[in-house]
């Protein structure tokens, strides 16, 4: 049987006395030297990484030993910096996330390389005269009609059929030799 009594008026509680001398006898250094490897096991349990979780616990008592003062008082100093560890590994997983979804929207599209015949053209285009090059260009990829080119280039149209009859001539011999090589391999 146990028998309570009544605290007198100017003495504390049974309980507070106890949770006041705990509280003197936490020290930081105690602290850290305790729970500083087992915070770590549970994070690296929780994050699958050793470096990490060791940054995150020691960031977490580093904002403890930053209000020590505070959180020296709390009944359980342990479970302040755990909850600190905790919530710094979930802003990780977040910033993990957030930074994978934006790779995520920035990956390219694979697209096959040129085939044979764009690069017979290109290379055939690349050996033409400026002027025929950019006619032939200007008119059968960028669908401008002779008088738009003429327009753009500043010269009589004649000159620009001139200028893609003489592209198309060049083109024709250039791409039928190839061809021909092409078609004796």
């Amino acid at each position: 049987m146990t028998v309570t009594r009544e605290p007198m008026l100017d003495e504390p509680p049974e309980g507070t006395a106890r949770r006041a001398e705990r509280r003197e006898a936490v020290d930081f250094d105690g602290l850290y030297h305790a729970h500083f490897r087992s915070l770590t096991l549970q994070l690296t349990a929780y994050c699958g990484d050793l470096s990490q979780a060791q940054d995150m616990v020691q960031e977490a008592f580093c904002r403890a030993f930053a209000r020590w003062s505070r959180v020296s008082r709390y009944d359980d100093p342990v479970a302040w910096v755990r909850r600190v560890a905790w919530n710094l590994a979930t802003s990780r997983w977040r910033r993990l996330r957030t930074a994978q979804a934006w790779l995520h929207r920035q990956r390219e599209e694979y697209v096959p390389g040129p085939g044979p015949d764009r690069v017979a053209l290109s290379a055939a285009l690349a050996e033409l005269p400026p002027h025929q090059r950019r006619a032939v260009v200007l008119h059968y990829l960028a669908d401008l009609s002779v008088a738009q080119i003429a327009a753009q280039e500043d010269v009589p149209e004649g000159t620009v059929k001139s200028w893609l009859y003489r592209g198309r001539t060049a083109l024709a011999a250039k791409l039928t030799t190839t061809s021909e090589v092409n078609h004796h391999d």
